[in-house]
């Protein structure tokens, strides 16, 4: 049976958390610093959600492109 230390790592490393974050974090959980380990999982949440746009709109390119292929084929077109 995991700790629930080993439970709040587990879950920091799957949400991609780094190392030193980590460390941040476990700090302040054993400083009672409640607020602090909040506003940094706070602000990683952000970072993963700007990630997140950035990689929708890549998708939102390609799913333009294979569409404007599926409807007016460039290997088509005359040079």
């Amino acid at each position: 049976m995991l700790s629930s230390d080993d439970l709040i790592l587990n879950n920091l490393k799957d949400a991609g958390c780094n190392s030193d974050l980590i460390g941040s974090f476990m700090a302040c959980l054993t400083n009672s610093d409640r607020k602090g380990a909040i506003n940094l999982l706070i602000k990683h949440r952000k970072i993963l959600l700007i990630e997140l746009h950035k990689c929708q709109k890549q998708i939102d390119c390609l799913d333009y492109l294979i569409f404007d292929i599926e409807q007016n084929s460039p290997f088509e077109r005359k040079k």
